[in-house]
């Protein structure tokens, strides 16, 4: 059963793109086929049954390297829970997989603006990311 919601808001809390020097981007934009997305999902309860979910991105090199660029995305979305009675797992299965479902899109396409504006004109994602195996993987830990 879907939870039934209202998103308040969602914005943009923190944004941190670290480019060192000249030489790191330069690195970095032969590199950036090579960077990796890793992704959190946390949350915390709000008065008058609202919550406020926060999206991480974090896109990396994952080799080691002394010159690499880090981009970091923090977006929050504070939503209104309408259903008065939500068992645990049904409100993490919400929080996990179906709001993102919803929100990630356009974090997902602020994230790629943001790449680009920041000297990496052909960043792009690619693949999805699959909200419904991230919740499995969480509720098996």
């Amino acid at each position: 059963m879907a939870v039934k919601h209202k998103i308040i808001v969602t914005y943009t809390k923190d944004l941190s793109v670290e480019i060192p020097d000249v030489e790191t981007l330069l690195l970095a934009r032969e590199r950036i086929s090579k960077y990796k997305i890793t992704l959190d999902i946390t949350s915390k309860p709000l008065k008058n049954k609202m919550i406020e979910v926060f999206t991480k991105l974090k896109y990396t090199d994952v080799e080691e390297s002394k010159k690499k660029a880090l981009f970091e995305l923090l977006h929050s979305t504070v939503v209104e829970i309408e259903d008065t009675k939500i068992e645990k797992n049904e409100m993490k299965k919400f929080i996990l997989c179906d709001l993102q479902i919803e929100v990630f899109p356009k974090i997902r396409e602020a994230f790629v603006q943001i790449l680009r504006h920041s000297g990496f004109p052909e960043a792009n994602f690619s693949g999805e990311i699959d909200f419904n195996k991230l919740y499995e993987q969480r509720s098996n830990q």
